[in-house]
């Protein structure tokens, strides 16, 4: 195959590292490519804080002297990497998003990002999150707002953000995003990329302070499903860090990619709504035609009529207890350089007591019991990612969503009340590209497998992929 050099941005990971391991291309043409073009539309996108063009120029090279005849090179060998800055990255500024962090320069990289570096990846930059990734908003006050890589006049996503813009525009090749409550998954659709959050445990998280009680994960975030399966199959493993991770086998997740197969005899639940009441109608059209791509490989699609009472209330309990534990002491010091939404969001946690608390743990329980009981009639569940296209330069948190004119309740419930459910009960997810709205935006179909079924969810998103494929559709291009 000769490479497109005129073209690289948007071809993917795994044909990139292919090509530089028969040397048709440089690591460094490609990296050199990449950084040049996140430069270049950070007016524009705003999708970086930090871009490391010298040590990943360095690493390039190092990539290319490693490739030999005989040389056993990873599939994604070579090829540019972002991370979101949530994300340790060893000697590569990591501010999570915060002025607090400016100057914090990390002594190590985390497991899930070594991983990728010991299998050649290059890092080429940090990509952007909302304050310690607390908003499903891509703004703070240390770099702006990122704006949705097909209408700048929309927002990213978030927290995720950057990443899933990048990931859009051609920003590098594979990109690295965290999910506490839909943080991958939320962006990637909003963007139209594909966004995974692996069964908890599966990529081993060192960041949480809470192992036992974590609800936060660690993902790629790419343009094809292939690419997310390589990526997943290196990050995969147990770590000694990560209680969850501990005894997990890790899998070939590629061959769920290269070799899909079929879905005979599979049953997939179609639910239209988790515990809200309204979608936009041509979201839920969209999402729902493009099942046909599931039928056609053999799947029979039933729709879930049962009832399910939205659990974002106790999820946020759990979430922002963590957060005042975690981030309520720097208030005192920082509060004029803290972004707003956060300090209300850490001031609401302090109300809340130990029952409480407790309480919500236990409903986390009954949650995962519901929705692994899903699995015991169907073999996937599907869902909108979420219930309209991206929201409007201007909106946060707190404020209203509308849908087809209609105020619709508050974002957390309204807008994704189908992702954070599964960041509760540990459940694989993923978004995949379902089409574009009439208002020119994409729209995402999420699939959800039992616990520990991140191979099966893979070979169904790719077999999705293959019977409508997306990656053909790029935005419009930046200055």
């Amino acid at each position: 195959m000769n490479i497109d050099k005129e073209n690289l941005a948007f071809i993917p990971a795994l044909e990139l590292s292919k090509a530089i391991a028969r040397k048709e291309i440089s690591s460094e043409e490609v990296t050199l490519a990449a950084l040049d073009r996140a430069e270049l539309t950070q007016d524009s996108l705003n999708a970086f804080i930090t871009i490391c063009r010298d040590q990943a120029v360095e690493e390039a090279v190092k990539a290319d002297s490693e490739v030999s005849a005989s040389a056993e090179l990873s599939p994604l060998h070579g090829v540019p990497l972002t991370v979101k800055d949530l994300i340790n990255t060893v000697g590569v500024r990591t501010t999570m998003g915060s002025r607090i962090f400016d100057e914090n320069f990390p002594g190590s990289d985390a497991v899930a990002i070594g991983r990728l570096k010991n299998a050649g990846a290059v890092l080429i930059g940090k990509t952007t999150t909302p304050e310690f990734g607390h908003k499903p908003y891509t703004s703070a006050p240390i770099f702006g707002q990122t704006v949705n890589a097909w209408n700048q006049n929309r927002i990213a996503g978030g927290s995720s953000g950057g990443a899933a813009v990048a990931a859009a525009a051609g920003l590098g090749s594979i990109h690295v995003g965290t999910d506490g409550g839909g943080s991958i998954r939320i962006p990637a659709a909003a963007n139209g990329v594909v966004g995974m959050k692996a069964t908890l445990g599966t990529v081993p998280n060192d960041s949480n302070p809470d192992s036992f009680g974590n609800y936060s994960y660690t993902g790629p975030i790419t343009r094809t499903v292939s690419d997310s399966a390589a990526m997943l199959m290196i990050m995969a493993g147990e770590h000694s860090s990560d209680v969850h991770s501990m005894g997990r086998n890790n899998k070939n997740y590629l061959d769920a990619a290269i070799n899909p197969g079929d879905l005979k005899g599979k049953k997939i639940g179609w639910r239209p709504l988790m515990g809200n009441s309204i979608v936009d109608s041509e979201v839920l059209s969209i999402t729902l035609s493009s099942l046909s791509a599931l039928q056609s490989a053999g799947a029979e699609i039933i729709e879930m009529t049962d009832e399910f009472e939205s659990p974002e209330p106790f999820w946020r309990i759990i979430n922002q207890s963590a957060w005042k534990a975690r981030f309520g002491k720097y208030i005192g010091a920082w509060e004029n350089e803290m972004t707003p939404s956060l300090i209300r969001s850490l001031n609401e946690a302090q109300s809340y007591t130990g029952a409480e608390l407790q309480e919500a743990i236990y409903k986390r329980t009954e949650l995962f019991r519901k929705v692994q009981g899903w699995f015991n009639q169907f073999d996937f569940v599907a869902t909108p990612t979420l219930s309209r296209t991206a929201l409007d330069i201007g909106n946060d948190l707190y404020d209203p969503v509308i849908i087809e004119g209609k105020e619709a309740g508050i974002v957390r419930q309204t807008w994704y009340p189908y992702t954070h459910p599964f960041n509760l009960t540990g459940h694989p997810a993923i978004t995949l590209p379902s089409g574009f709205h009439s208002d020119g935006l994409p729209t995402g179909l999420q699939i959800i497998g039992p616990y520990a079924s991140d191979f099966e969810v893979l070979r169904c998103g790719r077999i999705f992929e293959i019977a409508q494929p997306w990656a053909d559709r790029i935005p419009p291009n930046f200055p």
